[in-house]
């Protein structure tokens, strides 16, 4: 199961075969947001609080285009003798 602070792999989409941690879950609509995959544009408008303009955030991203990773599985096993 995909969950915060886990590490996930990208499997289909432009940033396929990136690696990244799980920031945001979705639950109820499948989706999990990843550092610096799926970057958009968004045009923010100028506030009293804060200064508008085009910055860069992560977009949410389908749960079944993550796969898991488990840093003790993708080292190889060494052989028995």
């Amino acid at each position: 199961m995909i969950k915060k602070g886990l590490k996930v792999r990208v499997l289909t989409g432009k940033d396929k075969k990136k690696e990244g941690e799980v920031i945001e879950i979705d639950r109820p609509n499948n989706r999990a947001k990843v550092k610096e995959i799926n970057m958009v544009k968004k045009h923010v408008k100028t506030t009293k609080e804060k200064k508008g303009g085009i910055i860069s955030k992560e977009s949410f991203i389908h749960l079944s285009n993550l796969k898991l990773i488990d840093e003790k599985v993708t080292k190889k096993p060494e052989a028995k003798k």
